[in-house]
């Protein structure tokens, strides 16, 4: 996914493993996508048009 935000933004993202099957993106401090909130892991294109 990292390479993906990189080619579509030109932003370099970094990809932290967590524990317990979270998965959450945080961009500047803001959460906008939560694994634990929706159940589910995202598709990019939910993460690049929050960017």
């Amino acid at each position: 996914m990292a390479a993906e935000i990189k080619k579509a933004k030109g932003v370099d993202a970094e990809l932290i493993a967590g524990g317990g099957g979270i998965f959450d993106v945080v961009v500047d401090g803001k959460r906008i996508y939560s694994k634990h909130e929706t159940g589910r892991f995202p598709e990019t294109n939910e993460v690049l048009s929050q960017l």
